[in-house]
């Protein structure tokens, strides 16, 4: 029987990025159902007691450099440390992912999930900016409604749900997956997701 992950992400993510790929390689080779959910991490983090980058003290702001540029070379993964549009609001793109998942179903939502976390991180593009997600949609053949469905109150609600959903899952952090209720925070623990899928 099949298992189902729930995989809490934020768009904006240099962590998600690093392991989405890799993720939906994982969850693909078991067969397993995944649950895409774009989460506030502006909500999350009071919450759980995180604090955005900028806010974050000089040495582990430091240290966050490089340790993305370990796992970049590792993972053969071309990631600019000081991308030209970060920080960025990533609620545009996350709605985005939602109204793909309700439009097109959730493999279509993991692939533009993996397109605007490259935009981000590789491609030197504005995750923010209406313009670029119509491209990110029309290069990946989906639908150009999705944009504007992205933008309804229909779609906000669910948002709205899913960062609850992840603070009441205890998510502090991103990208974070939950099989059969245990978590696994970040993409450095995808080893323990695929046992976690095993049979």
């Amino acid at each position: 029987m099949s298992k189902t992950v729930d995989y809490y992400l934020a768009p904006m993510s240099p962590w998600a990025y690093l392991g989405h790929q890799r993720f939906v390689q994982i969850a693909k080779a078991a067969g397993a159902t995944v649950r895409v959910i774009p989460m506030d991490l502006g909500q999350v983090f009071p919450i759980s007691g995180g604090l955005p980058l900028g806010k974050r003290a000089p040495q582990r702001q430091a240290y966050r450099l490089i340790e993305l540029t370990r796992f970049s070379k590792a993972l053969n993964l071309p990631l600019n440390l000081h991308p030209k549009f970060f920080p960025v609001a990533g609620d545009p793109s996350a709605k985005l992912i939602i109204a793909v998942d309700m439009h097109h179903g959730s493999d279509a939502a993991l692939a533009i999930t993996g397109a605007v976390l490259s935009a981000v991180w590789h491609e030197e593009r504005d995750i923010a900016d209406a313009a670029t997600l119509a491209s990110l949609l029309s290069e990946h053949q989906l639908d150009a409604a999705c944009l504007a469905l992205s933008n309804t109150p229909e779609v906000q609600t669910r948002y709205d749900s899913y960062t609850q959903s992840a603070i009441n899952a205890q998510v502090f952090g991103a990208p974070t997956f939950v099989v059969d209720g245990e978590m696994f925070w970040g993409q450095d623990r995808l080893d323990f997701v695929a046992d976690a899928l095993k049979p």
